[in-house]
């Protein structure tokens, strides 16, 4: 009113105008302050409106298989994330920064529990705690206690994680006591796929600070039975699961492998790695080795699927503070170091991925798409009587050890 009194109404409307002007522009800022805010958030990895970094909605893992409750569980350390169903023990997804800082799903997976439970549709192993008996045991058979066993033959004649029922497909009891830690019990009755012994054995797993994925394996068993547990992940480290990972390069710390013939079955030979493609104790990527065709192993399984002898277990013992294997992509610059007192591991390079099955996210995994490393004892370990064995006996306890630490360089 003051203004209009001594300049009059054209003054006043010359001072309204640049309100305006001075106000759109702040507006502007405003929201222009905003979107950054929202593109730092998702660059950072802080979590989605689904309430996670991966993407994945916990409402697709909300079920009941066999009377029994399924969910998705987040584990997280402030710079990584981990989500894991109780379903079968999956690692469902791993997102960890890749060098440029942008949190990257690093495992292959469904993002729904319907069809990780769909066995006859799209069977698979991905993510899973394994039990009782990973890998494989040839022709079903072992001998406990002096007597035999005839186990489920699922695979090219032999028995293989457990059978075609094995924990894989089970659902695990649940416990998070923080926001780091999982742990996940299950009760095999003696006589569960034939194997003897009623078996309780817990999966725990720990997002430790220096982005390493803990994976620890413990088992009773109230009858003498065989126990060799391992977790099934399928690492892609390159960010984009629709394009073959062979260019990813594997160090494997082993001067000897398990030869195995056409069903995949060891043939009781350990051979040294020196002047064939198994060796892998340079590291280079797997594509410079995996093409040689002539190589009978090669050609047996399309690709590597065999077991390691590693180095870092003498005289009985395995060194988890060594590392036994790593894996590295040249395109995101992560970095993942393996650790485990086992005395093998199980290098597979998805020889049999490429089925034009959707997964997570509509993505269809082409073949040679990603790399297990399975930590555990040589498969067919039972009827190899020379090799670590597998043994429980009631008041003894089973322990496995197996991390997964991730980085940039």
């Amino acid at each position: 009113r003051d203004l209009v009194r001594s300049r009059g109404l054209g003054d006043v409307y010359k001072r309204q105008k640049k309100i305006r002007l001075k106000m759109k522009k702040l507006t502007a800022s405003i929201l222009g302050l905003g979107m950054a805010a929202m593109m730092a958030a998702c660059a950072s990895g802080e979590k989605s409106q689904q309430g996670n970094m991966s993407n994945l909605d916990p409402a697709k893992f909300d079920s009941t298989i066999n009377g029994k409750k399924t969910a998705l569980y987040t584990l997280t350390n402030g710079d990584m994330e981990v989500c894991i169903t109780n379903f079968g023990g999956r690692v469902v997804s791993i997102m960890t920064p890749d060098k440029d800082g942008k949190p990257t799903d690093v495992v292959l997976g469904y993002d729904n529990i319907a069809q990780y439970a769909d066995i006859k549709n799209s069977p698979s192993d991905y993510g899973s705690s394994v039990g009782r008996y990973a890998n494989r045991i040839k022709d079903g058979k072992i001998t406990v206690d002096g007597k035999e066993y005839q186990l489920p033959k699922n695979n090219f004649g032999h028995c293989l994680h457990g059978g075609p029922t094995g924990w894989m497909y089970q659902v695990y009891d649940a416990e998070q006591p923080n926001d780091s830690t999982l742990k996940l019990t299950i009760v095999s009755p003696d006589g569960d796929n034939n194997f003897p012994g009623e078996v309780k054995a817990t999966t725990t797993y720990t997002l430790l600070s220096n982005n390493t994925l803990d994976i620890v394996f413990e088992a009773t068993t109230d009858k003498e039975t065989v126990i060799n547990m391992t977790n099934h992940s399928y690492f892609n480290l390159n960010g984009d699961p629709s394009q073959e990972g062979m260019d990813m390069v594997l160090y494997l710390n082993a001067d000897n492998y398990t030869p195995a013939d056409a069903t995949y079955m060891t043939t009781g030979e350990i051979l040294p790695v020196e002047g064939t493609p198994m060796d892998f104790r340079t590291p280079h990527a797997i594509q410079e080795t995996i093409v040689d065709t002539t190589f009978q192993q090669i050609k047996n399984a399309t690709g590597y699927d065999h077991n390691w002898c590693l180095n870092t277990y003498k005289d009985g013992k395995g060194d988890d503070t060594q590392v036994c294997a790593s894996l590295y992509s040249p395109k995101t610059g992560i970095f993942m170091e393996m650790y485990t007192n086992e005395p093998g591991v199980q290098c597979y390079t998805g020889n049999f991925q490429g089925t034009g099955i959707s997964c997570k996210h509509g993505i269809k995994y082409p073949k040679h798409v990603s790399v297990c490393l399975e930590s555990q004892k040589y498969p067919d370990s039972p009827n190899k009587k020379d090799w670590p064995q597998p043994y429980l006996k009631p008041g003894e306890k089973y322990y496995s050890h197996v991390a997964y630490k991730f980085s940039v360089k």
